[in-house]
């Protein structure tokens, strides 16, 4: 593509019909704001530089969105030419530039690529990306002249019949030659039925002044669906729902149900692992080939390697290596590092903690903050008490020890090479390698205690 474009992205508007304090182009769409797929969008195809302009909430838009982009601030939302002006500085004199909605999170950076490319091939000054609309209320009108080539742009509340009744319509997204485009835009006026600063208008000005204005009809509606509502945003979710899970099956990944699977756009999944009802994978997610992953299982950002089963559990930023199972019903929060041939099973909940190779750790047990090695088997009940009230502390679990059912490792504390824990200890001090640690009262039986009382 044009290694001088840069892009607009247009994130100023409150969307009102969203009925939300979120800014409009934050709703999430799976496990990303609308506005992160135009940027990643943006970037994939190669974009130079990419600026977003802002409005409503502009600070926590910016938060959100971080430094990968430049920002233009709209204070006042007086129309879409008005919102590209604000960008001026950022345009420059040379080049070309796009112009994105920030609230069109379908759009592929495949499709931005071949917009850029026509334009550039075409010469033209400005290019309007169009697509065909059996039911075109609402949208603006493509008025072509007598030979097909492109005239203006008619608002639905601006257009006669005529102009009304053609299905061509704007897409909202365009490529200008910057010069060109920050000339328009010094002419622009509002004098129309919403008192705005179209940019629709600046290709007509760009005509008129001489320039050159073409259309690029694109194949697929669906990419520049505006997200106007909470249902507008359920249609592009299902609709990328159904993209991401083709992709994936294409790829050699078996997903049983897809209609009920939500995998982010960032997740990678290997050949031959299946994925069952329910799951949900998000973030920089990567998982191995030959796993099972599901049913009710929520995994983000984490590491998946080959052969795992995980069934009915929650990973959030962690690693689990190879043949590995967990669940159902585990928590591993972040941080947690799980060797190869671990049982994590029912119950179990780690954090900030390594776990080697071989290990058992079957149910009703937390481990935090801890260090364990290979082919140590964790009894039911088992915790990591790591936390002081003030302070967090380590626990270190040398191969191969035993830890009894309902035993308290109070850190820090050592359990050294081989040794065991009786059940019901509490353990407050290092145990040596090969020994056996009981830290309980002794039993005491009262006879006939239950007749007397």
């Amino acid at each position: 593509m044009n290694n001088n474009l840069k892009v607009i992205i247009l994130a100023a508007g409150q969307g009102t019909r969203m009925k939300s304090k979120v800014p409009k182009v934050l709703h999430k769409v799976l496990d990303k704001t609308m506005l992160d797929y135009v940027i990643d969008a943006s970037l994939k195809a190669g974009a130079k530089d990419i600026c977003c302009v802002v409005g409503h909430k502009s600070m926590l838009v910016k938060k959100m969105i971080g430094d990968r982009v430049k920002y233009a601030l709209q204070k006042e939302q007086l129309g879409t030419g008005h919102a590209v002006k604000q960008a001026e500085d950022f345009i420059g004199d040379e080049g070309s530039v796009m112009v994105l909605c920030g609230d069109t999170p379908l759009v592929k950076a495949e499709t931005i690529e071949k917009i850029a490319s026509y334009h550039a091939e075409c010469g033209n000054g400005a290019t309007v990306v169009s697509f065909v609309k059996d039911e075109p209320f609402g949208y603006g009108r493509i008025i072509r002249d007598e030979n097909g080539g492109f005239l203006k742009i008619v608002e639905q509340k601006d257009g006669s019949e005529s102009e009304l009744a053609v299905k061509e319509v704007n897409s909202g997204v365009y490529v200008f030659e910057a010069k060109a485009l920050k000339k328009a835009l010094s002419e622009l006026n509002c004098g129309n039925a919403q008192g705005e600063y179209y940019l629709t208008d600046v290709p007509e000005l760009i005509v008129k002044d001489g320039g050159k204005a073409g259309v690029f009809t694109a194949d697929d509606e669906m990419e520049f669906l505006g997200v106007n509502s909470k249902l507008d945003l359920s249609v592009v979710t299902k609709a990328l729902v159904k993209r991401i899970n083709e992709k994936h099956m294409l790829n050699g990944v078996t997903i049983t149900n897809p209609e009920n699977t939500y995998i982010g756009q960032d997740v990678v999944i290997e050949a031959d692992t299946l994925i069952l009802p329910g799951t949900v994978l998000e973030g920089k997610t990567s998982i191995g080939t030959d796993c099972v992953i599901g049913p009710n299982t929520q995994i983000v950002s984490s590491e998946i390697k080959d052969g795992v089963n995980i069934k009915m559990s929650v990973l959030m930023n962690c690693r689990v290596d190879n043949y590995t199972t967990v669940g159902p019903f585990a928590y591993l929060r972040p941080g947690a590092n799980v060797g190869e041939h671990v049982r994590i099973g029912d119950f179990v909940e780690i954090k900030n903690s390594n776990i080697d190779d071989g290990t058992k750790v079957s149910h009703l047990t937390y481990v935090g903050d801890s260090d364990v090695g290979k082919n140590v088997n964790f009894g039911c009940g088992t915790v990591t008490a790591n936390y002081d009230g003030v302070n967090k502390y380590r626990t270190t679990i040398n191969d191969n020890a035993f830890i009894g059912c309902n035993t308290n490792l109070v850190a820090p504390v050592t359990v050294g090479e081989g040794a065991v824990t009786a059940a019901g200890s509490t353990i407050n001090k290092d145990v040596p390698a090969h020994a056996l640690s009981i830290a309980r009262k002794r039993q005491v039986n009262i006879d006939d205690w239950t007749d007397k009382k």
